[in-house]
């Protein structure tokens, strides 16, 4: 197997944790190739340019590295195996500590690769081409570099739903509903399901409130305000500026997400696991 390991280059554990993957590669029957950004830290061993040239993706960082690798994957069906070298690591299969034991499971084929929905985010001036990006989680409209409210016009299939003056708006996939989207009030949803959240940010009304949406939707937000400054951000990490001439328009991508999982890691054990959700003393399993 071809396994392609990217990496954040800012924990230190990062070092050790190559060469504990180099240690167990060949036993297992794995080639490894790194990420180019990787390779002061070994330089022995090959890089990938194209994503799509391994059968595998092994991620050395938190939840905002496996999300850059999904971006780096642009599409390809090649399976994602998070290792959680940060702090809550929601989406990855293992920490640090179990990264031998998951690499081997892995390889015996023990585990699950659940095909999660990604959004396809366009946004469109009037006469260009749109520019065009895949999120996984979720993608946020919000007020760049001043501390004031928008108003915010948002269509749903063509029909308006609402318009309304917020600190902004997140739209999210079921995977990204445990992450920006809950912190505005958005409700949690089994990745199983497929939807799209509508959660505003902020509201300035208590009639506003988070909406969820069948996967066929296809979202339309404009911004009222001339004078306004906004940010679109593609799961926390990539965007542009926003102004009121452009339109930022989100439907399910025809694509989807490979997340590596063990059988045990149920999304409900996720949950107790990542977000408390047992009492103290009661059943983490």
């Amino acid at each position: 197997m071809r396994l392609g390991v990217v990496g954040h280059r800012g924990y230190d554990d990062l070092p050790p944790l190559i060469e504990t993957l180099r240690r167990l590669s060949p036993s297992l029957g794995i080639s490894l190739v790194l990420e180019p950004a990787l390779a002061e830290f070994a330089p022995d061993l090959p890089t990938f340019d194209d994503p799509g040239s391994v059968d595998a993706l092994l991620t050395l960082g938190g939840d905002g590295t496996l999300l850059r690798a999904a971006r780096l994957l642009a599409g390809r069906q090649v399976p994602i195996l998070g290792v959680n070298v940060g702090r809550l690591g929601f989406l990855t299969a293992c920490n640090r500590e179990n990264l031998e034991d998951a690499l081997r499971r892995f390889m015996a084929g023990d585990y699950v690769s659940d095909a999660r929905m990604a959004l396809e985010v366009s946004v469109t001036n009037d006469g260009e081409q749109p520019t065009t990006w895949y999120a996984l989680n979720d993608v946020v409209l919000r007020q760049g570099g001043k501390a004031r409210v928008v108003r915010l016009h948002v269509e749903v299939n063509g029909e308006e739903i609402a318009s309304f003056a917020a600190d902004g708006v997140v739209i999210a996939t079921p995977t990204g509903s445990t992450a920006y989207s809950l912190s505005a009030g958005g409700p949690v949803v089994d990745p199983a399901l497929e939807s799209i959240i509508l959660a505003p940010i902020s509201a300035h009304s208590l009639s506003i409130r988070p909406l969820l949406l069948p996967p066929t939707a296809e979202v339309v937000v404009r911004v009222e305000d001339d004078d306004s400054d906004q940010l679109v951000t593609i799961d926390g990490q990539v965007g542009s500026t926003f102004g009121s001439r452009q339109r930022l328009t989100v439907r399910r991508a025809g694509r989807v997400v490979l997340l590596v999982r063990f059988p045990e890691m149920t999304f409900f054990w996720r949950m107790r696991r990542k977000l408390g959700w047992s009492a103290p003393g009661g059943d983490t399993r």
